[in-house]
């Protein structure tokens, strides 16, 4: 067992005796994403064997024609692009940022976007390999070098300022050198972890291969490797039971709450995962798995609050509150009686938009955006930001 390791199992084992101390038992079903991917089975962000186990959403399309036609449009599946193929780059010439006496700058051209930062006096410059994020919020940089190793770039694109400002986590008051101003090298166990996220089948066994992975979040990036399953329907096809083949691919809907939640965790963060690394702050409300089962009509898990009950993955995310009320009904209706079931009370204060006050939107200074904040609760004026 590795030190990392070691420290990662008496951090979380010291945390679980602290939380149980503090009577919240209903957290203790859920898991780090270190810990589910230790476990058997298919989780989010797991590699395997061979990239021969995947086929690709257009072979899914053959069966799922409008799932797969919808979820190509979401954020998930447009999380990663070839630098020369991101939108924001491609519709803007230029981006820069000064801060004290550097300037930083993105200049794009066609299908060429080169990163360039100066002191006043000297200067580096790299081409952009990799964008992530759609944009919608931001969208971070990665470009390499001779040495072949991929490198941060210490500024991001932001929406809201629909320009540059530092990457989030990587502000520095005083860099040594250009050099340090300009970049951050990535370790390749982190580089892995971040195209777990935003690509599909990026790492086969240890081997991470960025020229074979499918960008984005594909359906296989959910469900699990899809060759074998694609065999099996076509026999159950030939057989006439088409229903044979449904155990043959991963399906998160026959989780448990707990699971679920921090199925969706494994990019998103579940509750331990943040524990973990002790994040604290207004910085959390990005992590909307951990601040979800902090809600007080969590409880133990309750299906009617998991991820997927209020945000369909095969579609893009709906931003407006209203269409979100049917959900909060399912517990606050009028003439619905207190129970166990239901223990919420109906709202006095208004009958729709719910979310707009009982899951207000925090700003995050680091991203430049206002998060909802996946906490339910009753929210009162002035009141601190809720650990």
């Amino acid at each position: 067992m590795g030190s990392k390791l070691i420290v990662h199992s008496l951090l979380r084992a010291i945390l679980i005796v602290a939380f149980h101390v503090l009577a919240l038992p209903s957290l203790f079903a859920q898991l780090s994403t270190p810990d589910h991917l230790a476990e058997p089975g298919f989780w989010p962000t797991r590699n395997v064997t061979s990239r021969e186990e995947y086929v690709g959403s257009q072979v899914c399309a053959s069966c799922h024609a409008g799932k797969v036609a919808a979820q190509k449009n979401t954020s998930m599946a447009k999380t990663a692009a070839h630098a020369g193929d991101a939108d924001i780059l491609r519709a803007t010439a230029k981006l820069n940022f000064n801060v004290g006496q550097f300037a930083y700058e993105i200049r794009s051209e066609g299908s060429k976007s080169v990163y360039t930062v100066s002191d006043g006096t000297h200067s580096l410059s790299f081409p952009l390999v990799w964008a992530f994020g759609t944009g919608r919020v931001g969208q971070s940089y990665l470009f390499k070098k001779d040495d072949g190793k991929f490198y941060e770039a210490r500024v991001t694109y932001f929406d809201t300022l629909k320009n540059l400002h530092f990457t989030p986590g990587r502000e520095l008051d005083a860099p040594k050198d250009l050099q340090e101003a300009m970049e951050r090298k990535v370790p390749a166990e982190e580089i892995e972890r971040c195209f777990a996220c935003h690509t599909t089948a990026a790492t086969m066994g240890t081997h991470f291969d960025e020229q074979k992975l499918m960008l984005g979040v594909t359906c296989e990036a959910c469900h699990g490797p899809g060759a074998k399953h694609v065999a099996a329907a076509q026999m159950a096809n030939v057989a006439g039971t088409p229903d044979a083949a449904r155990g043959t691919i991963f399906n998160a809907a026959q989780l448990d709450p707990p699971d679920t939640v921090d199925f969706c965790g494994a990019c998103h963060a579940t509750f331990w995962d943040v524990k973990i690394t002790e994040a604290k702050g207004v910085a959390t409300a990005k992590s909307q798995p951990y601040r979800l089962e902090q809600s007080k009509c969590w409880g133990n898990g309750d299906a009617r609050l998991t991820c997927p009950a209020c945000h369909d993955p095969h579609q893009q995310l709906v931003t407006e509150a209203a269409a979100y009320d049917r959900f909060c009904v399912n517990c606050h209706a009028a003439g619905m009686k207190k129970t166990d079931d239901h223990a919420g009370a109906v709202c006095q204060v208004a009958t729709k938009e719910c979310s707009r006050c009982h899951m207000p939107k925090v700003n995050v200074p680091e991203m430049h955006y206002a998060f909802t904040d996946h906490r339910i609760r009753v929210v009162r004026a002035g009141g601190a930001y809720p650990e």
